[in-house]
């Protein structure tokens, strides 16, 4: 480790020179650069904290120093949690259990599948995504899991091929951190915390981790190189939220950011998450992620996970010697017991890892987490993910078919389940050749109660509808029955954690949707996608009649695709992402960055693209995208009029009020400036739920950005008023020199409707 902390100073000096030389951002200083901020802040336990901290302060006074430093690292323990801190007997502390993921208790059994953070956000249900987060953190809390190890909002999805993009809600950085807030406050209302991740401009996985290189060279992490306002506008951005429901914890990434490692980045840890946004919770590492001792704690760092090499004695040393203040180390051991004492894990809580069984041999308490009360939330959450993109003369829904034909790999089940061994191993490393696709690979793997597939849900249906259903899962040129009346075709597009996609489509799985439409006269297609999947090969043919972009929706995925095509649910869906007509219009955003030129060594990605990320890049260079930000059809029509702006008497100075920062940041950042409103109406001949999405042209800023949504439910023939505050930052951009978010002067202008180029309603407004 000592060699990687001399070549990673000399991939800085080096990268600084080109930088400067390069001057490819307004403030280059800042740019692959990463300015030191010390010391750490201490916690300040300001509002709802203010109790905990009051408690924890006088927790901690009571320990040794060797009990404050085994707070600060986990153990080896067989617990089965992914990650444990140790009990203090001696004062009633029974240590800490945490473990993965955002979509469901991995590694245990009798817990739920959730549907996937893409799926969420394809829902653009910002209740609906609250109610999955509260159910969800009950079957932590069950099985003894102090932190879930979620929500992510990291990567946000600037590299199309982003091996872990179907892990975060969406590509937009205002819906990221609308779903982040619901889905904290959610977990946490059980007393369960929420671990927000991977902090920060974590966008690919390749060269995410130093490494030895076939030539036995070493290699640094990845560098994300990324300017100061763009940072705030859109990394930072979803973080802020997630902050401000009061996350008990942050996970730092794993690569480097502007040449300084994410776990030991003075920058972002101190001077952006604890000082600028008032963080009160503890920055924990992902796995493996600390490269440094005494300068990590001294950074920001509070716990390192599974286990530290570098801290345990080392730390009290450094306070001996002078190199570390002892408030570090107190503050650091007070920051977790104090969401502790928050999330009131004191008063009654299952002991650590009471359901986490080790291995599926190991004799374990048997703990049920499942509960009939989430049954429904489990389904709504898997339908609603569901974006119907084309449905040409009203193909769908299904109206009495006879005769089904089943096709592709994705409708049939896996052929075992164990609850800690789910196999997702595919020889197409594009696609999941092995059964259907309810979940990515990784880390964000969940242990579902059951799998219940497409094709049990399809047979069911046969037998109410007393129809008949055929399948083939294997064949790439089926044979099928002409009198079929409709054949449905199920693919899959994989995205797996530690490595990056290899592209946006599968030769394979075009030319089966080819084959059978050459045939078949009404073929519907569902694609179950861990992130964004072309479909330009096949999507014009004449016989492709319907296509569902399914995405991950859990364990309930046959359930919920049936009640959709057979017309008991009414597709609400949104795309949370752009969908271009092909690879190359993505641009430098399509693959990972990889290693070359004189930074063989010391990989860099260079984010001088700035904002302009999936829609703003394409709104930006006048793309027309296959399917657009926000796009989804329903089973009727909505109509869009009477918009509306009402100021508010808030002062609208340029900066914002000086005020005590709290848990968030300024609080004068969520001031309501004023509130647009529209009427929304249901024109078509059945009841459905519309997505209105609010978008401004910022002065400054890019052409459109969101700015708010809902979800509405509109019987037919009916309507309904929909309104959106809008907030100080909402308004603002980020002022590098000044260092704030700064309220601009002029012409607003804004945009409604139901996607981000379908937007009928239009006017301005001034500051």
């Amino acid at each position: 480790m000592v060699r990687s902390s001399i070549t990673g100073l000399l991939g800085a000096l080096l990268l600084a020179s080109a930088i400067r030389a390069e001057n490819i951002t307004s403030d280059a200083h800042f740019y692959g650069e990463s300015p030191p901020v010390y010391p750490s802040p201490e916690a300040t336990g300001t509002g709802p904290w203010a109790i905990a901290y009051g408690k924890a302060r006088t927790f901690v006074a009571s320990l040794t120093a060797e009990e404050k430093v085994n707070l600060t690292a986990g153990i080896t323990a067989d617990s089965g949690c992914a990650g444990s801190i140790p009990a203090i007997p001696r004062v009633g502390f029974p240590g800490l259990c945490v473990t993965d993921a955002g979509n469901g208790v991995r590694g245990t059994d009798f817990v739920n599948a959730w549907s996937s953070g893409l799926h969420v956000g394809a829902s653009w249900n910002k209740r609906l995504a609250r109610q999955r987060a509260i159910h969800l953190g009950y079957e932590y809390r069950q099985k003894g899991v102090n932190v879930a190890l979620g929500p992510v909002v990291g990567p946000i999805g600037r590299v199309a091929e982003g091996g872990r993009n179907w892990e975060g809600f969406s590509a937009d950085p205002y819906q990221s951190g609308v779903l982040v807030y619901e889905t904290v406050e959610g977990i946490q209302s059980t007393g369960v915390g929420a671990c927000t991740k991977h902090f920060i401009a974590n966008e690919q996985e390749t060269n995410r981790n130093p490494e030895t290189d076939d030539q036995g060279e070493y290699v640094e992490s990845l560098s994300s190189n990324i300017d100061d306002r763009t940072m705030h506008e859109l990394y930072l951005w979803p973080f802020q939220d997630a902050v401000l429901a009061g996350s008990a914890s942050i996970m730092c990434s794993y690569q480097r950011i502007n040449n300084s490692y994410g776990c030991q980045n003075s920058k972002v840890l101190n001077g952006l998450l604890k000082e600028e946004l008032g963080f009160q919770g503890y920055v924990m590492t992902d796995w493996y992620a600390q490269h440094g001792g005494i300068a990590s704690a001294n950074a920001g760092l509070d716990m390192a996970m599974p286990h530290s090499d570098f801290w345990n004695s080392n730390l009290t040393d450094a306070i001996a010697n002078g190199t570390m203040e002892a408030s570090r180390l107190d503050d650091m051991a007070t920051r977790i017991i104090a969401t502790w004492y928050h999330l009131g894990q004191d008063t009654y809580f299952p002991d650590p890892g009471l359901g986490m069984p080790k291995d599926v041999d190991a004799e374990h308490q048997r703990v049920i987490a499942t509960s009939p009360a989430s049954k429904d939330t489990l389904l709504q959450s898997a339908i609603e993910g569901h974006v119907l993109v084309k449905n040409t003369d009203g193909a769908l829904p299904l109206k009495s078919p006879r005769l089904v034909s089943v096709f592709g790999y994705d409708a049939k089940g896996p052929d075992a389940l164990q609850f800690n061994t789910i196999s997702f191993q595919s020889s197409y490393p594009a696609i999941q050749r092995n059964h259907t696709l309810w979940v990515g690979g990784g880390s964000g793997e969940n242990s579902p109660a059951y799998v219940d597939a497409p094709i049990d849900a399809l047979q069911r249906q046969a037998y109410e509808d007393g129809s008949s259903i055929l399948w083939n899962f294997d064949s790439i040129d089926p044979q099928l029955d002409s009198t079929s009346d409709v054949c449905l075709v199920f693919i899959n597009s994989y995205a797996t954690e530690s490595q990056d996609r290899p592209g946006l489509t599968d030769q394979y799985s075009d030319t089966l949707v080819t084959n059978v439409a050459n045939k078949c006269k009404n073929t519907v297609v569902v694609l179950h996608n861990a992130g964004i999947r072309l479909v330009d090969a096949w999507v014009e043919h004449e016989n492709v009649t319907a296509v569902i972009f399914a995405h991950l929706p859990g364990q309930d995925t046959g359930r919920a695709v049936v009640d959709l095509l057979y017309g008991r649910a009414n597709p609400s869906g949104r795309l949370p992402y752009t969908v271009a007509r092909q690879a190359e219009d993505y641009g430098s955003l399509l693959h990972p960055a990889q290693r070359e030129g004189d930074y063989w060594l010391f990989p860099q990605s260079n984010f001088s693209e700035g904002v302009l990320i999936d829609y703003r890049a394409f709104d930006a260079q006048n793309i027309t995208p296959r399917y657009e930000f926000g796009y989804g059809l329903s089973y009727t029509t909505f109509d869009y009029s009477d918009l509306q702006t009402r100021r508010s008497n808030v002062s609208t100075t340029a900066y914002p009020p000086n005020a005590t920062i709290e848990q968030g940041g300024n609080p004068h950042l969520w001031d309501e400036i004023l509130t647009v409103s529209a009427r929304v109406s249901n024109t078509g001949v059945v009841d459905g739920d519309e997505v209105p999405q609010l978008y401004l042209g910022i002065p400054n800023g890019p052409v459109r950005q969101l700015r708010g949504f809902d979800k509405v439910r509109i019987v037919a023939g009916e309507s309904t008023p929909v309104a959106f505050p809008l907030t100080r930052r909402d308004l603002s951009v980020w002022d590098v020199d000044a260092q704030q978010w700064h309220l601009q002067e002029g012409e607003y202008k804004v945009y409604l409707g139901s996607s981000s180029r379908d937007l009928p309603l239009s006017g301005t407004f001034s500051i």
